[in-house]
């Protein structure tokens, strides 16, 4: 994406040659540095512009008190070391008190000042203008996303009048809210989602932890990209994630005081100073260590990590390459098929296949489910491709069949009481540990279910916080530890991510679903789910009063411009791959079967069928 030389905030800005830029920015409060175009006047951050510079300067003498208002909120949004240009808007005590690392609230828009309060009556002489917004989300000091339902956002800037330097009086701001406020735009800017990785606890597969880190460097840090992710790597998960996952990293281990970047070499290797905690590590534990940067990387490099090697003390603790970490993958298991599965118009399993060109093969699978000898509603098929799981036709019953091998098809793990179909069996999910999940709609006994090794008997999960609402659809990510849940409850369907902790009883295992968060809470209902990637989702929903859209959302909840995927009517189900150069796949109503391909638009891939699904 190319820079949009254009000026943000609610003063008013300019698109000039870059000869200009100077001159720009001593005529406002902020500018950004264009190179060519026309004069252009916006009054707010446009989308998806993050290649955009905003960079502040002090308030001129004898600002009026709207100015410095406005000077101050157009500084928030710069990457000004140490915010030092907003900090002079601010009285000493107040710049002292301020730390704009405390955490960000994003509005859906800037903050709007609205007219100052009328201080008569007041204790102390000054001026209070109230902030008006709508509040979105909240990222805290650890870097974690928070979205929320849009919400009134109330809250002040005072000023008072101080002695100026040159004689005089001058306004500054002496209270405000702690932390950062921007709006969305400027927040995208600014700002980066990154995965930071860590290890599902007890096991050897590493599972994404996403946060925000900023998108050049950081102002109070004054930390590059790479070495803000290794950071934040290294402070250990958020507080969401971290009851399920370890960190190998010993205890207290930080980068080598004083290091602000990290670059990678002609072969896109990486050192990594380390301080003398890590020193600590044996090599089979570095290794892992490594395993965690490499993957927290990725999401940072045009091209995939050569090595990382860890030092302590300038000694060498450990290198990994590349292809060397893929045993830590978050989705090991190897030789995944690149075509999805679906059930055609007679009930029977089959698999979808066709490059880019516009001929599809389609196949019935070996075994039970290709005869049609049962009819299907929904399935999921393992992450091995070994086994599938099928709802019948009416939502009755759960089976289990090879699709490798014919076969008998076995009697039904378990079945629903459900009076209607909508009120008995989910379509079932597959973990990556093996275990399949399926819920019981029946309105008389809602419940959701695990067996072990896709087998046996039924083990109810206990699910926090469902607070009377029921469980409509269920996709268990591929590292076991996070499920997405669509639940209903007064008339609307919502998408909820909830943490799979295990342990242990004298009855043996257990398994619970805790602390679920909404993350799709801007949009009024949601139709269909799918796991798309490490920490990303595909959903089908709208917004209230909206038309249904097809968007990327982070399991965070956060989402950017660019997560709208092409329109698409009466989509009823959708299935994405883990590996995201495959192309989404979607039942819709009126087109059937469909595709998207990398910059294509939908293609219909077989006119009749139902409940397309990628291993998982």
């Amino acid at each position: 994406m190319g820079a949009d030389p254009r000026r943000y905030g609610r003063i008013r800005a300019v698109r000039v040659p870059a000869v200009l830029g100077t001159l720009a920015l001593l005529l406002a409060g902020c500018a950004s540095i264009p190179d060519s175009g026309d004069v252009e006047p916006v009054k707010a951050s446009p989308p998806g512009e993050s290649q955009v510079r905003v960079y502040a300067v002090p308030p001129r003498d004898k600002a009026e008190p709207d100015e410095i208002v406005d000077g101050f909120l157009e500084a928030m949004t710069s990457d000004d070391p140490d915010f030092a240009m907003a900090r002079k808007y601010l009285t000493k005590r107040a710049a002292g008190w301020w730390q704009p690392e405390a955490g960000t609230t994003v509005l859906r828009v800037a903050p709007v000042p609205a007219s100052p309060k009328d201080p008569s009556g007041a204790d102390e002489p000054g001026l209070t203008y109230p902030l008006y917004g709508d509040r979105i989300a909240d990222v805290d000091s650890s870097h974690a996303y928070e979205p929320d339902e849009p919400s009134a956002y109330n809250q002040s800037i005072r000023l008072v009048q101080q002695n100026a330097p040159s004689g005089g009086k001058e306004w500054r701001i002496d209270s405000l809210p702690q932390g950062l406020v921007l709006g969305e735009s400027d927040f995208q800017r600014n700002y980066r989602s990154v995965n930071k990785y860590y290890f599902a606890s007890g096991e050897n597969w590493l599972v994404a932890d996403p946060v925000y880190i900023r998108q050049r460097i950081d102002p109070t840090t004054r930390m590059d990209p790479v070495t803000q992710a290794v950071k934040v790597l290294l402070d250990g998960p958020t507080n969401w994630l971290e009851p399920v996952v370890d960190s190998p990293f010993p205890t207290g281990t930080a980068l080598q005081k004083g290091t602000r970047s990290l670059e990678f070499d002609d072969r896109n290797a990486l050192k990594v100073p380390l301080n003398g905690n890590a020193a600590k590590a044996g090599h089979a534990q570095c290794r892992k260590m490594a395993a965690q940067v490499l993957f927290t990387l990725r999401d940072l490099t045009s091209t995939p990590v050569g090595q990382v090697e860890l030092l302590a003390g300038g000694s060498s603790l450990c290198v990994l390459g590349g292809a060397q970490a893929e045993e830590f993958a978050p989705d090991r298991i190897s030789g995944r098929a690149d075509n999805p599965y679906f059930i055609d118009d007679r009930g029977r399993l089959s698999l979808l296949s066709g490059g880019n060109g516009e001929t599809v093969d389609r196949t019935r699978v070996i075994g039970p489910f290709g005869t049609g000898a049962t009819k299907l509603g929904s399935v999921a098929v393992s992450r091995d491709e070994k086994h599938a799981a099928g709802i019948s036709e009416g939502g009755e019953a759960l089976f289990v069949s090879s699709i490798l091998s014919n076969g008998e098809l076995e009697g039904a793990l378990v079945t629903s009481a459900g009076a209607r179909p909508a009120d008995r069996l989910s379509a079932p999910s597959w973990d990556g540990r093996g275990d399949l999940w399926v819920a019981d709609r029946d309105p008389a006994k809602p419940r959701l279910l695990r067996f072990e090794d896709g087998a046996g008997t039924p083990r109810k999960v206990t699910v926090e916080g469902l607070d009377g609402a029921r469980i409509e659809a269920l996709r268990v990510s591929a590292d076991g530890v996070r499920i997405a849940l669509l639940l209903s409850k007064d008339g609307r369907t919502t998408l909820q991510i909830g943490r799979v902790e295990r342990g242990a009883s004298a009855a043996g295992p257990t398994v619970s679903v805790t602390e679920l968060h909404a993350a799709a809470p801007q949009m009024e209902t949601v139709t269909a789910v799918s796991w798309a990637g490490p920490s990303r989702l595909v959903v089908v929903g709208k917004e209230a009063r909206g038309v249904q859209q097809v968007r990327y959302i982070q399991t965070d909840g956060s989402t950017s411009a660019a997560s709208v995927l092409p329109g698409l009517n009466q989509v009823t189900a959708i299935a994405a791959a883990e590996d995201d150069r495959q192309p989404l796949v979607a039942d819709s109503g009126e087109a059937g079967i469909v595709r998207l391909p990398t910059g294509a638009n939908w293609q219909t891939m077989v006119e009749a069928g139902s409940s397309p699904v990628y291993p998982g």
